[in-house]
């Protein structure tokens, strides 16, 4: 009799450490920091597909956006619309920041551009703020092989247009200073649309965002209904990437003998 209570309060112990360590995962992944795997290529070259990174989420503070969804249900929808942030703080211009989609609620990655208030247009591919042309310095072509990427399976796009496969896909490259004197590298494959850009003003309460892969970023240049993702709100914002944990090169990341050591506890600029 003594045994079979024995059992009976290790399984009830065990059901509770494993209850309290969801609890504790769930609550470091609302308060602190989430993860995130870049699917996609535009944030070329400072982040690649496949670049697995944790998001500071108390360097903004908290709203809805900053609660995790799981099994398709979003545990703070309820707060969704509400002003404010919880222990807010402004972001900068120049971070790079984990954000939802205004209208799916996807979380995306881009490079903010664009303060409340700011003035944003692009001419001929250069970006101005309020007028003031952030300047770049071309420097050496971003170089990469032509081949399948990541789990979606996609070609990269290329300046020297469609290699062989195996070749190298080639990108013009140059690094962009902001006017606040953030530096960082912006991709260029070929002149598009939205290298030239009517003004944008951006409202009060959002903020503006774009791709560093210029050419092959849908962001703040495109309105939600061409699948961009205009202005966001500063709810939508969940928080700030800091540094790539690690990298794969193939379709998981369980795929060890594909990751780039070369990216390990990488600073993201």
């Amino acid at each position: 009799m003594a045994s079979k209570t024995n059992n009976e309060g290790g399984i009830m112990e065990t059901i509770k450490t494993i209850v309290y360590a969801l609890l504790l995962a769930g609550l470091i992944r609302t308060l602190l920091f989430q993860p995130f795997w870049i699917p996609s290529g535009s944030m070329k070259s400072t982040l690649l597909i496949g670049d697995f990174l944790f998001v500071n989420k108390f360097a903004y503070g908290y709203s809805y956006a900053s609660c995790p969804s799981m099994f398709g249900v979003d545990f703070c929808g309820f707060a969704k619309g509400r002003e404010g942030r919880l222990l807010g703080s402004e972001p900068k211009l120049g971070d790079v920041v984990v954000f939802k989609h205004p209208v799916t609620g996807q979380d995306y990655i881009k490079r903010l551009i664009g303060l409340p208030g700011d003035r944003i247009q692009m001419k001929n591919g250069v970006l101005f703020i309020n007028g003031v042309e952030a300047k770049q310095e071309p420097i050496e072509p971003f170089i990469e092989t032509y081949e399948k990427q990541g789990p979606a399976g996609n070609f990269p796009r290329c300046f020297n247009r469609t290699p062989a496969i195996g070749g190298e896909c080639i990108k013009e490259r140059a690094l962009e200073t902001l006017p606040n004197g953030v530096v960082h590298e912006v991709l260029n494959i070929r002149d598009e649309r939205a290298d030239n850009t009517k003004e944008y003003v951006v409202p009060a309460g959002h903020y503006f965002f774009m791709g560093d892969n210029r050419d092959n970023s849908l962001d703040s240049r495109f309105s939600q209904l061409a699948h961009g993702v205009g202005f966001v709100p500063a709810e939508n914002i969940i928080g700030r990437a800091d540094r790539i944990m690690f990298s794969s090169a193939g379709k998981s990341l369980l795929m060890f003998w594909t990751w780039r050591s070369d990216r390990y506890f990488k600073g993201i600029q």
